[in-house]
């Protein structure tokens, strides 16, 4: 579960009136009095809240990618740099004198916001190019200065924002800027020819501007710096000073760099498998690039965003999901609407998502993940069990109470016990089209076993992040798709003749199951998966360089019980062999 901050006196007594009223569980409903931003507590959106947008919108929006003719796959916010267009600092900044995004709608973003079911908005302020995009006194390559719409649009947002009841915040480039002389990735001397070092940059522009957006644009949530680099402490030491002073209520990312941030935020689009300690954010984007990209049309549906927004909550973090608005202002209607599908659904289980704790199970379960809130759990269920039976394992507390919830409505469940499983007895047909919801209150706090469960119905999949191994390493690899757009994998991989990859799984239905594992290589290659005191089966598949399943074999548990199940390599590259998952499904 999450750390929690301490609320300050003030939002005390403003809470204590309003759970008073309503209950707190109510208080992050659409049914409730607006908690205006300036009255949270430090940190308070960010902990309770949940989820948030981030917004990527620069200069870079309005060529979307596409340079001369040709368009560039990857980040759109990175198309200046040699690893994408390369543009030269000059041409770059010509493009703010075409700059004139007409359709720009704070109003209208703050509400979509707000509709996504969103407590705060991060906007990029000055991203690595250099253009700031509000009015900047300390720089005039900002988008008052340097463009023809000559407007502020931070204004408008951050008074949008706290109409809706939002908080708001900025992103800020501390260390790169690529057209400021001294920045890093920057120019090396100034405009008279002299050279630039990091100092010119930090003490003409870094530190002024981070002293503007603190103090001209009332409250703010967090400030979002990011890619700190080889950047010395005594400047990030600096700039946080400076958000204390001006903003003692906000937050600094971990991104601020030399541990100085309040929280630690995750790699770009991970979201954790496993429960995560502290204070933390996962950064998503609603398709594959943050700023605008002409091209890029794959966007994450509805349930795919309520999936990583619980999977986040459920592993005790927040989620900031971005959109990135074109060049003109608007926001495209595609990733509008699937934030406003997945915001009507957290309307009506606001107690899944708003100050919800972390899963006591430390990991999503086959059929969808759990978050908490005393001693209630809420079961989010992804994929609706076609056998009627949801199955439950480890839990140790005595259930009071089980519900099946559809909005303010509420079914009671049946359920009984079994060989340290709980199962529930489900209607055939899911009564919600995105994810349908079952409540379990307990008679005390929440007590679990945090096993993997061998689902009877639904296949279970079990990543290599939760083995036990022994000859062989397991260690997380990330990589790009396409430039900037990440993923990553845990994975077992340098195998060794007598290497073990050990997974400990919990069985209710004794029986044969198909075996599966999702793994790359090279050739063909030889696995063999063993139930430790039981049967042995071993197999040949082809390998790919991409991770895709292959099925090894049928292997059987007796009876109902903990088994360890082993996975070796037995022949092929050993160097090359690289182990994601094993999946067991039932055989029938």
């Amino acid at each position: 579960m999450k750390n929690k901050l301490t609320i300050g006196i003030l939002s005390a007594l403003i809470l204590q009136g309003m759970a008073a009223e309503q209950g707190m569980n109510e208080m992050w409903g659409e049914s409730t009095v607006k908690l205006r931003a300036e009255n949270a507590a430090r940190g308070q959106l960010f902990d309770e809240g949940n989820y948030a947008m981030f917004i990527h919108w620069g200069l870079y929006s309005q060529l979307g990618n596409k340079v001369d003719g040709k368009t560039y796959y990857g980040i759109g916010e990175w198309i200046m740099n040699p690893r994408m267009a390369g543009i030269p600092v000059e041409e770059y900044k010509n493009l703010a004198k075409t700059f004139n995004p007409k359709k720009f709608d704070a109003k209208a973003i703050a509400k979509l916001a707000k509709d996504a079911g969103m407590k705060y908005i991060i906007i990029t302020s000055k991203h690595h190019e250099g253009f700031a995009m509000y009015h900047s006194k300390a720089c005039d390559f900002n988008v008052v200065d340097a463009t023809p719409w000559a407007k502020d649009p931070m204004h408008e947002l951050a008074e949008a924002c706290r109409a809706e009841g939002l908080g708001f915040g900025f992103y800020y480039s501390h260390n790169q800027d690529w057209t400021f002389p001294g920045g890093n990735r920057g120019p090396t001397t100034d405009e008279k020819g002299n050279p630039a070092t990091f100092d010119d940059y930090f003490v003409k522009k870094c530190l002024p501007q981070v002293e503007e957006i603190t103090s001209n644009y009332g409250p703010i949530e967090i400030v979002w710096f990011d890619t700190p680099g080889n950047m010395p402490k005594k400047y990030v030491q600096q700039l946080v000073d400076v958000v204390r002073k001006n903003q003692p209520n906000a937050l600094v990312s971990g991104r601020a760099g030399h541990g100085l941030g309040d929280y630690q935020s995750l790699g770009d689009m991970e979201v954790p498998h496993k429960n995560v300690d502290g204070m933390w954010e996962s950064v998503d984007t609603t398709n594959d690039s943050w700023a605008y990209a002409w091209y890029d049309e794959y966007w994450k549906t509805p349930k795919e965003i309520l999936r990583r927004l619980i999977a986040c909550v459920g592993r005790g973090g927040t989620y900031m999901l971005n959109i990135g608005p074109r060049g003109d202002g608007s926001v495209p209607e595609r990733a509008a609407r699937s934030l406003e599908e997945s915001g009507a659904w957290i309307r009506r289980y606001p107690q899944v998502v708003y100050a919800a704790d972390a899963s006591p199970w430390e990991h999503a379960l086959p059929w969808g993940d759990v978050t908490v809130k005393g001693n209630r759990l809420y079961l989010s269920v992804f994929e609706w069990p076609a056998g009627g039976k949801l199955y439950l394992p480890g839990l140790k507390t005595k259930i009071a109470s089980a519900k099946l919830l559809l909005g303010e409505k509420s079914s009671a469940v049946p359920y009984e016990s079994a060989h340290g499983w709980t199962i529930l007895g489900l209607p055939p047909v899911a009564p919600e089209k995105l994810v349908s919801v079952i409540e379990i209150e307990l008679a005390g706090e929440p007590e679990v076993v945090p096993t993997f469960g061998v689902d009877p119905d639904i296949g279970t999949e079990i990543l290599a992040d939760f083995a036990s191994v022994a000859g062989a390493e397991l260690s997380q690899k990330r990589w790009m798709e396409k430039f900037g757009e990440w993923k990553s994998v845990h994975h077992v991989h340098d195998w060794t003749a007598d290497a073990k990859a050990t997974f400990e799984v919990s069985v209710l239905e004794p029986g044969d199951y198909i075996v599966s594992l999702t793994y790359a290589g090279e050739g063909r290659l030889v696995w063999g998966v063993d139930v430790v005191g039981g049967e042995h089966i071993q197999n040949q598949q082809n390998s790919s360089h991409n991770y895709q399943e292959f099925p090894i074999g049928w292997i059987n548990f007796p009876e109902p019980g903990t088994y360890a199940v082993a996975v070796s390599f037995l022949e092929g590259d050993p160097a090359l062999a690289s182990l994601k998952s094993i999946h067991f499904a039932p055989a029938r």
